[in-house]
């Protein structure tokens, strides 16, 4: 794999106009969603070099995008390393994307018209056609998925009008894909169709123009996930995604 990902970063430009940043700027961002980095080690750039078959240069330019996104922390006079993962984090995003993507996605149900609709059922149908995990594992999620999934995700936030939820929407999902990974390490061999389901939940209650519904089904969904991770990280499953003990708005009714 890391023979074939060099010789595409080697290439230069793709076809498409990728750059070598580009390039390792996903590859390094799949490689850090599957868990293939220790969270809060040093990358170093040779080592890095070395793997991606890559320049130090674009190797550099891949990881200060990353850091925007959070997956990637720059250490002054130091370097980079992988960000941290902790289930404080973890409660705080999920609870900022349930709130913030509860917002987003009322307005969209209020203003909706057929061409979101078909949208959202377009992204539905090919999202269902794909396995979560990699062919022949059971671990590593498949990009083609997590592609298939973001894109389902952003055409739900799509069909509201404020360009800053969007944003926000968009940030929060990229801070949350890292944690994704570590569901599978605890999740049952059910849990594809479970997903499923939930993502089916979402749809159905947007075409059915509930709001409340799609809410609803849209923070269970997320729970769901955080759960699962919170069980992998050693905190209790069944604890709620809150700040603080103290009660907080449910996140349907943000």
């Amino acid at each position: 794999m890391n023979e074939m990902r060099g010789a595409a970063v080697q290439a230069g430009v793709e076809p498409g106009g990728r750059t070598q940043a580009s390039i390792l700027e996903q590859a390094l961002r799949q490689d850090f969603i599957n868990g293939r980095f220790e969270a809060g080690a040093k990358l170093r750039l040779r080592e890095l070099a070395a793997r991606y078959g890559a320049g130090v240069i674009p190797l550099r330019e891949a990881l200060s995008r990353l850091c925007a996104s959070g997956f990637v922390v720059a250490v002054d006079q130091k370097g980079f390393r992988v960000a941290e993962l902790s289930e404080d984090d973890l409660r705080d995003i999920t609870l900022a994307r349930q709130q913030i993507e509860s917002l987003a996605l009322r307005e969209a149900i209020a203003r909706a018209d057929p061409a979101w609709e078909a949208e959202v059922v377009a992204a539905l149908h090919r999202l269902k056609r794909i396995d979560i995990t990699v062919p022949g594992t059971d671990r590593h999620m498949s990009p083609d998925w997590e592609k298939a999934h973001v894109e389902f995700h952003a055409t739900l936030m799509k069909g509201c009008a404020s360009a800053w939820l969007q944003r926000f929407s968009a940030q929060l999902r990229d801070q949350t894909a890292r944690y994704r990974y570590l569901s599978l390490a605890v999740a049952s061999p059910g849990r594809g169709s479970e997903v499923r389901r939930e993502h089916l939940d979402i749809v159905d209650a947007i075409l059915a123009g509930d709001a409340e519904q799609a809410c609803q089904a849209l923070t269970r969904h997320y729970q769901t996930t955080a759960d699962l991770v919170l069980a992998h990280m050693g905190a209790g499953a069944a604890r709620p995604v809150t700040r603080s003990n103290k009660a907080s708005p449910a996140a349907g009714h943000a």
